[in-house]
């Protein structure tokens, strides 16, 4: 979607420059006045956006601290409860508060008709305005969530202490397993709508047609209500609203420019798996470019990094932590 945006205002550039008999190929010209103006960008770092408020689990040690407190975003079909393991434990590694939110039109928090980054970044300003948190929060997110954490630090810079992206970078991924969402989204339209199971068991069947692993697969199916005996099993999420986000590219995009915002009010920590492809080292430039003073740490994992390597990822995000707070 950013890429299509971008290309459609360099074409009214080139336009304007024949119209006015400017070279329509000097490149520098096109450049300048591309970074001269951020209409081409829509409202993305608008502060006017609708918000929602965002249910959440606190988790508190035993003694009351007013250190820096953790935001665990989650990713895309997820919830607050993925990151309930490692957050307890952060709790007493770190003793501090840390937070799990659930994203617009995920889990338990409303339903609203817009999916995009800066609704979902909107959405947690709002909640961090709104907590009046002695210390700024440091923000963790993974896949979605991870730029949701960075489009915020885009928008406010202000607020974030330290931003923490798992396994994304500020890059357009819409070449990127769009398809293999939307043939989740399929399925589960067709379990739920057309075929009406009312056994969580045929929901599953009908995931293995399009998903070969079980625990993505169980994943997936945490956005199940499962059914009493006889009752069919309905969804916990607006499924049709997020599809058609994810089929106009708005969970890959990333409708940004550097040359207009970049974060570098604090240090920037990038966590990618070794067995993942979100982050290639060819985008590492990108995130330099939107966030100067950034780290980068690998962790053997896949995509689901959180869960399939907790252990390494607390070690990485705790020494980060410990040694940034320090300074």
């Amino acid at each position: 979607m950013y890429r299509l945006v971008q290309l459609t205002f360099v074409k009214h550039l080139h336009q304007t420059a024949v119209a006015t008999q400017i070279n329509p190929w000097n490149l520098g010209w096109v450049a300048a006045n591309a970074r001269s103006s951020s209409t081409y960008l829509g409202d993305s770092l608008s502060t006017n956006i609708e918000t929602v408020k965002l249910s959440y689990d606190r988790h508190q040690p035993a003694t009351p601290s007013n250190k820096s407190p953790l935001i665990f975003l989650h990713g895309l079909f997820g919830s607050k409860l993925n990151n309930r393991t490692v957050a307890k434990q952060l709790v007493e590694i770190l003793n501090r508060d840390v937070y799990c939110l659930d994203l617009r039109n995920f889990g338990q928090s409303p339903h609203i008709n817009r999916l995009d980054y800066p609704s979902l970044a909107a959405d947690v300003e709002k909640f961090i305005d709104d907590a009046e948190f002695v210390e700024k929060p440091i923000l963790i997110g993974h896949s979605m969530g991870a730029k949701t954490a960075m489009a915020l630090a885009l928008r406010r810079p202000e607020l974030p202490r330290f931003i923490v992206s798992v396994d994304n970078a500020p890059v357009d991924l819409s070449n990127n397993n769009i398809g293999v969402y939307s043939k989740y989204v399929r399925q589960l339209i067709k379990a739920l709508d057309n075929q009406q199971f009312t056994s969580i068991k045929d929901v599953d069947l009908e995931l293995l047609k399009v998903e070969p692993t079980k625990e993505i697969r169980q994943f997936l199916l945490t956005n199940i209500n499962r059914g009493r005996k006889d009752e069919k099993c309905t969804l916990k999420i607006p499924l049709k609203l997020i599809g058609d986000s994810i089929t106009a590219g708005n969970i890959a995009a990333w409708p940004y420019d550097h040359n207009i915002s970049r974060w570098s009010k604090g240090p920037a920590l990038f966590i990618r798996g070794t067995e993942s492809n979100y982050v290639p080292d060819e985008v590492i430039p990108d995130i330099g470019n939107y966030f100067p003073s950034f780290e980068l740490r690998d962790v053997k994992a896949g995509h689901w990094l959180i869960s399939e390597n907790p252990k390494d990822f607390i070690e990485t995000l705790v020494d980060f932590i410990e040694k940034h707070e320090d300074i």
